[in-house]
């Protein structure tokens, strides 16, 4: 029955995922050429809520539906992992024109050629988990 909600909430975030345009090329396209406002809008407020709802789940100690507590790990501070990560990820994103979420959804929509950025997304993941231990910390 867990697995049924988790397909459900998937539905429901690829539609609105859809719907909202967060998808669409063109207005990713738009946001990397600075001629819309959009798509920051969307992260923004994605951001905003993340914020919200991490300090409420610390403040109040929030357990998963299974009664679990929920940890956040302590990230590194290293700006030159997340400076060098962010950049392979935005050149990949604009190259593309969809960062991982929207892939699903654009699958989901019926652009079958996006199959290819989804494989290559795959293989990109599995290249990354084989050089890992030998990238600096």
């Amino acid at each position: 029955m867990k697995k049924l909600a988790f397909i459900i909430v998937g539905f429901c975030f690829g539609i609105i995922m859809y719907k909202s345009e967060a998808a669409s090329w063109f207005r990713i396209y738009e946001m990397f050429r600075f001629e819309s406002f959009h798509m920051y809008g969307i992260m923004g407020t994605a951001l905003a809520f993340g914020i919200l709802f991490v300090n409420l789940i610390k403040r109040f100690n929030i357990k998963t539906f299974s009664g679990e507590a929920i940890t956040i790990a302590p990230k590194e501070k290293s700006i030159t992992r997340y400076l060098a990560g962010g950049i392979i990820f935005g050149l990949g994103w604009a190259l593309v024109g969809a960062c991982p979420g929207p892939i699903f959804v654009l699958i989901g929509a019926g652009y079958l050629p996006v199959i290819i950025v989804f494989l290559a997304a795959v293989f990109g993941t599995f290249l990354y988990g084989l050089v890992r231990s030998k990238l600096p910390h």
